[in-house]
């Protein structure tokens, strides 16, 4: 069974700069065909008490639970939010940039301004916009940081909720299901019907390429 994530991590950086306060981060939507990139934060500060139980990677998180531990965490963090670039936002900017636009829009939704920004991953896509706050990097954080999780939790519900809040405007890609990514009945609406506006039309779209090859 893989170990859920823990506060070690979170708990270790506080402790490094007393009286800080340490924001999570993490995105989702980042390989969607179709919708917005959305980045989530949640805001810890040295006080903080065990994550609500079930916390793990979105991923990894059947729907019912994420649903049911979005509103735990926002309770159980100091802070947090969730900001979001659209489609056409990534087709003009490019997806680390776009990545860029929604965590200032997260970070800016926040009513305080983290010291310490712990990021998943490798590659620090948040550092130029965090305003001066340290950014810590750490691959696989999503499943070994509880604090990272739970941004992750709180960013993929949303994103979902706008995807199957679109999903009847635009009917036949079938986002309520899939959520704008790259799923077989997706890829076959995409050849069949062609982009909405809300695909990412700076893409390769694969429906798209499976058409001009046939």
């Amino acid at each position: 069974m893989t170990a859920l994530p823990t506060l070690r991590t979170e708990r270790a950086l506080l402790r490094e700069a007393p009286g800080s306060l340490l924001a999570a981060v993490d995105e989702v939507g980042r390989g969607a065909l179709a919708g917005p990139v959305a980045v989530g934060v949640v805001v810890l500060d040295a006080e903080v008490l065990p994550a609500p139980r079930g916390v793990r990677d979105s991923k990894a998180c059947p729907p019912p639970l994420r649903h049911a531990l979005a509103p735990r965490i926002r309770r159980w963090a100091r802070a947090s939010a969730v900001g979001v670039a659209s489609a056409e936002e990534i087709d003009a900017v490019g997806i680390v940039r776009a990545l860029g636009i929604a965590a200032v829009r997260a970070l800016n939704g926040l009513a305080c301004r983290p010291d310490i920004v712990l990021l998943d991953g490798s590659h620090d896509w948040i550092g130029r916009v965090s305003g001066g706050s340290r950014v810590v990097t750490r691959v696989k954080a999503d499943s070994t940081c509880a604090a990272v999780a739970a941004a992750s939790i709180i960013a993929k519900v949303h994103r979902d909720a706008v995807m199957e809040s679109l999903a009847a405007a635009y009917p036949g890609y079938g986002w309520d299901a899939n959520r704008g990514y790259a799923a077989p009945e997706h890829v076959a609406a995409l050849a069949r019907l062609g982009p909405s506006p809300l695909h990412r039309r700076s893409w390769r779209l694969p429906g798209l390429d499976a058409e001009a090859g046939a």
